[in-house]
């Protein structure tokens, strides 16, 4: 069918400007090891968790209430997009004044660095202040300028780690002291990370601005008031999952004791950064399928759709966990060059199969998109970041990151349990259970046998992924087939 042919395209195109961006934290990886090491990357780590959490509260759900409304015929377009992008800018701005206030304050309160505040507080108003335009490139659908502009972000942000962290030193050792001085910040070269993400983020913003002039500004409070309470359930999920993804990296900063909490973290971050290959599939996956869960409610085999994709959705992120599990060593050379940080390599096999049930999770959350029951989401997000916040509360003070690498396994698998049994009784999906379960708990199995049984031993991990390549070929052969057909 062409609607499968449009949602690989899209996945295609928007997973591309996704896994960049995520792509670029794995490339940086082994410079900021080597060049940072365990505690100015702890730092790195638990200020990056805080601006997800940042990032979530300054778009309160507007961006999934934007795709809701805008399809709605009870609403006109252009109402519905000014407020959503009135609404997100005064709020931005409001946020920005206060906190700027207030910052030595925070930098106390979250023992930082004030710059590290002032760095945080920019990046996060400049990327609220793009929500809007990007979410109208992508129901407008216009990809291709969506990914552009997330390209070019990248390689700004690539460029100006790659100046600050390999060009400059080298200029500097060819003048006097003086200069190198003046470039070596007070805080810490980790500074020169968020710099540079500062400056790729006021160039994105520049390039979005001629779209504020194309959706304009105006307000209707009627309109604004369905959309906020369509959106806040979406918000209260939000902040439940930056619990679930970030909380982690903060709690080990302030649970473990102060002179070893930053070294345990940069290990325990930097080891996590090797479950990003699931989280970049998992992404791009969810950004080509929510416009297409939303277009396609109404359509006739709609449910039997979803259950198609959520099983293609599920070998695939099968395959990609046994695949990194079986070549971990050779991952870990190449991103973690510094081997005192390999201490942590045991959570990257939970970590890969909690991102994979958070990706299975996204998927089986259509059935309370798609009927309007987003309180539904908000109270499974909920339940999920009680789980998180209880078992790295007992397991940290007792095992430091292995309690957080456990505690996100508990949530994300609880959740996708959860969701899956709640859309059984609200909208049932026709999904495959038993394929589903074969191939998932199949790649499960060799995982543990190729990285714990064998220890790594990557000529029995090749074996073990060839024979589940190959189940998976005989087994899908037929509707492949179907599929390329269509």
């Amino acid at each position: 069918m062409n609607v499968f042919k449009k949602l690989f395209k899209q996945t295609f195109i928007y997973g591309l400007a996704t896994v960049l961006p995520r792509a670029l934290a794995i490339v940086l990886v082994p410079l900021y090891v080597l060049v940072l090491g365990k505690e100015q990357f702890g730092v790195y780590a638990s200020l990056m968790a805080f601006l997800i959490l940042g990032n979530v509260l300054l778009s309160y759900g507007m961006e999934t209430a934007f795709f809701r409304f805008i399809n709605k015929e009870d609403y006109k377009k252009e109402k519905t997009q000014s407020t959503a992008l009135t609404s997100l800018t005064i709020s931005t701005l409001i946020f920005l004044v206060l906190t700027l206030s207030f910052k030595t304050k925070i930098s106390i309160f979250l023992n930082f660095h004030e710059d590290f505040i002032i760095y945080g507080l920019l990046i996060l108003a400049l990327d609220a202040l793009v929500v809007i335009p990007f979410v109208w490139l992508r129901t407008n659908e216009k990809s291709s300028r969506y990914a552009i502009i997330k390209i070019v972000n990248v390689c700004i942000n690539l460029s100006f780690n790659l100046f600050f962290f390999l060009v400059l030193p080298l200029w500097a050792k060819d003048t006097n002291n003086s200069f190198w001085d003046a470039i070596n910040l007070e805080e810490g070269k980790v500074a020169y990370v968020f710099i540079s993400n500062l400056i790729a983020s006021s160039i994105t913003f520049i390039m979005l601005l001629p779209l504020y002039f194309k959706i304009k500004f105006s307000f209707d409070i009627n309109i604004w008031k369905q959309m906020m309470k369509y959106a806040l359930p979406v918000l209260i999920a939000g902040i439940a999952f930056s619990i679930n993804e970030a909380f982690d990296k903060i709690l080990l900063k302030y649970l473990l004791p102060s002179n070893i909490a930053d070294s345990e973290l940069g290990m325990y971050a930097a080891c996590y950064k090797l479950g990003v290959f699931m989280t970049l599939f998992a992404t791009a996956f969810r950004l080509g399928i929510e416009p297409f869960f939303f277009n396609h409610s109404k359509s006739e085999n709609a449910k039997e759709t979803y259950a198609i994709i959520t099983k293609y959705f599920i070998i695939l992120g099968s395959l990609i966990l046994l695949f990194v599990v079986v070549y971990l060593d050779i991952f870990k050379q190449i991103l973690i060059p510094d081997s005192s940080f390999w201490g942590a390599l045991v959570i990257v096999p939970v970590i890969l199969l909690a991102n994979l049930c958070l990706g299975i999770y996204h998927n089986l959350s259509v059935w309370y998109k798609v009927t309007d029951r987003t309180k539904f989401g908000a109270y499974i997000s909920v339940f999920g970041a009680v789980i998180t916040l209880t078992l790295n509360f007992l397991l940290i003070p007792i095992i430091s990151y292995r309690g957080s690498a456990i505690a996100t396994l508990a949530a994300y698998s609880s959740m996708m349990l959860v969701s899956y049994f709640l859309g059984r009784k609200y909208y049932k999906v026709p999904y495959d259970l038993k394929k589903i379960g074969f191939y998932l708990l199949l790649s499960i199995v060799f995982s543990v046998l190729s990285y714990y049984v064998f220890q790594g031993d990557i000529w029995i991990g090749t074996f073990l992924l060839m024979v589940f390549l190959g189940m998976i070929i005989v087994s899908e052969k037929k509707d492949f087939k179907q599929l390329i057909k269509r």
